[in-house]
């Protein structure tokens, strides 16, 4: 409760740590590492996974609130041989990343990301997408929505995410007896300056994805659901029957289709859909 009162209840949200977890099992893909200034001076590490050949475009990929890089690239990191670059970003205060872990600064390093990829097309005008999973599926809406960058961005794939920070915050503090009775009054200590349902009709004309575990028990998929109804098109939403929390592309099938949907919008932002 502490938390709540005295810190925003920032740990609710993010649970970084520095560990270096499967150091023992490279990914099954180059890497290159990648360092971004974020613009309060922060250093943010990314990891470049090179596309094997000629790239269609670069993903953005942008993780979930719990530990580091370190364990969530691995779902990106079959990307680079169906031909798509992928930078995935660590946030501030999260694996080799300077600083402390903060709401606003994850929301800070993101658009960072956004702005050096940009800086990088030169000549090659490649196309951006920009896929997030859980807490990052809510900062990737949010980012390119707001971001000055957002005509270089072809398309936002958003796994898992929630609509609302208070809204999430009440829905797990409804899930422990001790604090269940205090909900609401406690939730609202929680800021939604950086809602992504606030700004995801925004994102209009770019193409949205969003995916959700039926069965998700972590961010219910009414989340999902809420935010399809409150985005502007295009839009899609996959339910995956029996999915659960950012387990959609373990599913072979779910990557084919997935690939299908690159596919169709992997081209110049002006001539999206």
């Amino acid at each position: 409760m502490s938390c709540l009162i005295l810190s925003g209840c920032t740990s609710v949200f993010l649970q970084p740590d520095r560990v270096p977890y499967f150091a023992d099992r490279p990914l099954g893909t180059p890497t290159e590492d990648v360092w971004i200034a974020a613009p309060d001076g922060q250093n943010l590490h990314a990891l470049y996974l090179p596309a094997h050949g000629r790239a269609r475009a670069t993903v953005l990929y942008l993780h979930g609130n719990a530990e580091n890089l370190s364990t969530h690239v691995r779902a990106v990191e079959w990307l680079p041989a169906q031909g798509y670059s992928v930078l995935a970003l660590d946030y501030r205060g999260y694996g080799r990343s300077s600083g402390k872990a903060s709401i606003r600064g994850v929301h800070e390093d993101a658009a960072a990301a956004l702005a050096w990829l940009a800086a990088q097309r030169g000549e090659a005008d490649m196309p951006v997408i920009v896929y997030g999973q859980s807490l990052g599926a809510s900062i990737a809406i949010r980012s390119v929505a707001s971001s000055p960058f957002r005509d270089t961005v072809a398309a936002v794939v958003a796994e898992s995410p929630f609509a609302r920070y208070r809204g999430i915050a009440r829905e797990k503090l409804s899930q422990v007896w001790l604090t269940w009775p205090l909900q609401w009054p406690l939730s609202l200590l929680i800021s939604d300056r950086y809602a992504a349902i606030d700004v995801v009709n925004q994102l209009s004309p770019i193409p949205l994805l969003l995916i959700h575990g039926a069965h998700d028990v972590v961010v219910d998929v009414r989340h999902s659901q809420r935010l399809y109804a409150a985005a502007g098109l295009p839009k899609d939403l996959w339910v995956i029957p029996q999915g659960g929390h950012i387990d959609a592309t373990r599913r072979e099938s779910v990557r084919e289709r997935l690939l299908a949907f690159l596919a169709g919008i992997g081209q110049a932002p002006e001539d999206a859909p």
